[in-house]
């Protein structure tokens, strides 16, 4: 039994994890900063990582207590180092580091964007009875959030090929954008959604980008479009609702309609979805209704930031003898690799 501590800071959630062989939560202590953001519209870098300053520790201990056990306990420590705001993602590091070189255990840096990706290995309760689904190689991975949207082929556990990514704008950051023009609030993702229950997502023809690259995102022509739509109706019989379902229509058909093609082009045996667009309820239902594949999605309260999916992944590298070093850093932009490049960097 290998019981491993992850660590995640890489944006405005403050979280920390135990898992056992990467599969079974322990305990899930998460601290959000909804609130602290919400004025502004979206995070303040400066207030996320003083924030995170102040919830490390109380966040750990409480997952520590969660899950019954002490530091001697672990069989290593985990932390996401990229991508994200610097110093957000400052304040996990050199708090692993810590835990791991005071209590001899090792150091294991994530990608958290692979973080998400496991979040699909998770099983949610020790009494959670059901024998977990095993995922077929390859696959085809959809990872959207707030600032991430890309199209990933997975090979193999910790194996990665970039098939597309966005070229501006995430679809989590258009939700917010778009959500915020409307006086619905932040996060925008989970206000659009309960704004379009009620409204009719062919009442607006927004447009879908396809671009000439058959995996790459756009929604900035589609955040402008619906900026000029409200500009152009009157303010004050504002149709909020339909305008939302259709913004939200746009963007999930095409990350539908290009994840699909991915994983045509690529034979793949299943479809993962990750990240916390992924809790988006049209999105999984139409990519569950279209997909020729099995499409696997992790429960929406794993979708967000959390710190078992990170322990999750580092639990695969741990089972390969995979260490990070005592200078491990954080990479702002930081992108997956396939296991040569990692091999290739380590023996370079």
């Amino acid at each position: 039994m290998a019981l491993i501590l992850g660590i995640e800071t890489s944006c405005d959630e403050t979280a920390a994890s135990v898992v056992e062989n990467g599969r079974r939560i322990l305990s899930n202590v998460v601290a959000s900063q909804i609130d602290l953001h919400a004025p502004y519209g979206g995070v303040f870098p400066e207030i996320a990582s003083r924030e995170h300053v102040l919830k490390i520790i109380p966040v750990i201990e409480d997952a520590l207590k969660d899950a019954g056990i002490a530091f001697r306990d672990l069989a290593a420590v985990a932390v996401t180092h990229g991508p994200g705001l610097a110093g957000s993602l400052l304040v996990g590091v050199n708090t692993a580091k810590a835990i791991a070189f005071a209590n001899d255990k090792p150091l294991i840096g994530i990608n958290h964007l692979e973080g998400h990706i496991y979040a699909n290995w998770l099983e949610l309760s020790t009494k959670d009875t059901k024998k977990h689904e095993e995922k077929i190689f390859p696959l085809i991975a959809l990872i959207v959030s707030g600032g991430h949207s890309e199209i990933v082929l997975m090979c193999a556990h910790n194996d990665y090929r970039q098939l597309g990514h966005t070229i501006d704008d995430a679809a989590g950051e258009a939700f917010d954008k778009v959500a915020r023009l409307l006086g619905l609030g932040f996060p925008g993702g989970p206000a659009i959604q309960k704004a379009a229950e009620t409204g009719d997502p062919n009442a607006f023809a927004l447009p879908r980008a396809w671009l000439t690259d058959p995996y790459n995102f756009s929604f900035s022509g589609l955040k402008t479009a619906a900026l000029h739509l409200v500009r152009k109706l009157d303010n004050a019989a504002l149709p909020v609702a339909d305008i939302a379902a259709s913004f939200q229509a746009a963007i999930t058909d095409v990350l539908v309609e290009k994840t699909i093609r991915a994983a045509q082009e690529h034979h793949v045996a299943q479809i993962l979805l990750a990240g916390g667009v992924a809790a988006n309820a049209r999105l999984r239902a139409q990519m569950i209704a279209r997909a020729p594949v099995p499409v696997l999605i992790p429960p929406p309260q794993l979708c967000v930031d959390n710190g078992a999916m990170i322990a999750s992944a580092a639990w695969w590298h741990l089972e390969r003898g995979e260490r990070s070093g005592w200078d491990l850093d954080v990479v702002t932009s930081l992108r997956l690799q396939s296991t040569d490049e990692r091999g290739q960097k380590a023996n370079g």
